[in-house]
């Protein structure tokens, strides 16, 4: 199968781990020893979070007293995918030698008219408390919301049309290569009247970019890996409950945050209702449970455990 895999922000930079470039290794490490067994049996493409590490970046940028102005998102997006990415390659190509592996900076093209550009969403950067962040935002001219007990800064989030560099990704599955690429949902950028490409203040969502790029591959698959087992119905209350195998449609009857899990949910459905394909939320480390699954948030038209192809082109999607 060709299989679209995206890793979430927090799997390379769990919740209370510092920043520092050892830790996030370490983790990367973790994650391609998860995900290398699929490379010998499908076609792979990983796509990566960068929330934290963006997040981190802007930080330093908004500090250094040597800069007439912050780096602007675009730049840091672009930052982040070259140095995940570099991460990423390397440890795939230890754990798969002798295959290719190539890491691309792409951009995502959005609409300069998107109305997320007025209201920002997106979570970047560490956590604070409430008195920490309204400081920050105030000082700064932030936009701050509540990230479950803690306060995070949000920024505008469009919504991807296309990934620009889709040809080159396909022509390198084609040749056989494991690619990561689409680092961040993308680096956002916007078509002038003259076709022109220019960077724009923004993050996208890397799930919604990684359902986009699946559906423009004819992936057979796309699999959300992050720290949880699976999305649960009514999170946080008495009657909290976790989703097995599910429909699009029903997934959408339930309400989830939008800055966490929202754009989780709205991937997989899109990717689900424009391909007929097999969508999944879950936790990484059950990667290849949840390719057969058995594991995690599985999404088919039908809501049934999804049946995969065979070699000889027979098999059923539920």
């Amino acid at each position: 199968m060709r299989v679209v895999v995206a890793l979430g922000g927090n799997a390379l930079l769990r919740r209370g781990d510092r920043p520092d470039a050892a830790v996030q290794h370490a983790n990367v490490r973790a994650a391609v020893a998860a995900l290398a067994p699929l490379a010998h049996d499908h076609e792979l493409v990983i796509t990566h979070g960068n929330g934290p590490q963006v997040g981190l970046l802007a930080l330093q940028s908004a500090a250094d007293r040597s800069l007439t102005s912050p780096y602007p998102f675009d730049v840091l997006g672009a930052e982040t995918q070259g140095m995940i990415g570099y991460w990423l390659l390397q440890s795939l190509q230890n754990a798969l030698p002798g295959r290719q592996v190539c890491a691309l900076l792409n951009q995502t093209l959005v609409s300069a008219a998107d109305p997320a550009f007025e209201r920002p969403t997106k979570f970047v950067g560490p956590v604070y408390g409430e008195e920490e962040a309204g400081r920050l935002a105030a000082e700064r001219g932030w936009t701050v919301r509540r990230d479950g007990e803690h306060w995070r800064r949000v920024v505008p989030s469009p919504d991807p049309q296309r990934v620009v560099e889709t040809r080159l990704i396909r022509l390198l599955l084609a040749s056989g290569a494991v690619a990561v690429c689409a680092g961040g949902g993308g680096v956002p950028v916007v078509r002038d009247d003259t076709g022109r490409l220019t960077g724009v203040e923004a993050v996208v969502d890397k799930d919604l970019t990684a359902a986009l790029l699946a559906e423009a591959l004819d992936a057979d698959a796309l699999l959300l890996l992050t720290d949880v087992p699976r999305v649960v119905r009514g999170w946080g209350t008495p009657e909290a409950e976790p989703i097995r195998h599910t429909t699009p449609a029903r997934l959408r009857a339930e309400e989830f945050p939008a800055g966490s899990m929202g754009p989780k949910v709205e991937a997989v459905c899109r990717f689900v209702e424009l391909t007929g394909g097999m969508a999944a939320i879950g936790a990484l480390t059950d990667v290849e449970a949840i390719l057969a699954g058995t594991a995690g948030t599985v999404i088919t038209p039908g809501g049934r455990p999804f049946a995969p192809a065979a070699a000889d082109g027979t098999g059923t999607r539920a």
